[in-house]
């Protein structure tokens, strides 16, 4: 994986109307649902956003280790990644954990160490990203 990963384009669209307490997401032909538990405010529809932020590193990392894995030939039978947000919306910090099954030398098990800091999400989670915001406000007839 280079680490000069070009992005594409990244798109998704979440809709909320009145009738309902949760998101929709529309991802190109995908739909996913976004909520937040009953003891915030939601109905438990679906992950909370920081679950889908923490799935979308967690995807991430393990795609991209099996795929390095099966370039290279390496024996590895099973890639769990678990992941834990913890600190304040200031002061952030993942904790991320990887459990690979498999016959791997420490050379190896240190090189997909090194990849997991490299993963485009990852990249992007540390880099400094802006957010350009853009509020559109539509008069009910």
């Amino acid at each position: 994986m280079r680490q000069d990963h070009a992005l594409g384009a990244q798109s998704a669209a979440t809709t909320h109307e009145s009738r309902q307490a949760f998101e929709e997401i529309q991802c190109g032909r995908h739909t996913l649902v976004a909520d937040e538990p009953v003891d915030r405010g939601g109905l438990d529809a679906g992950p909370s956003p920081f679950v889908l932020l923490l799935s979308s590193l967690g995807a991430c990392t393990a795609i991209a280790l099996r795929m390095y894995c099966e370039r290279r030939s390496w024996p590895i039978e099973r890639l769990m990644v678990t992941l834990q947000l913890l600190g304040s919306p200031r002061c952030t910090q993942i904790v991320r954990v990887i459990h690979i099954l498999g016959s791997l030398t420490d050379a190896q098990r240190m090189r997909l160490a090194a990849l997991c800091e490299r993963t485009p999400v990852t990249q992007v989670l540390k880099g400094s990203t802006r957010i350009k915001t853009q509020l559109f406000v539509q008069r009910l007839a």
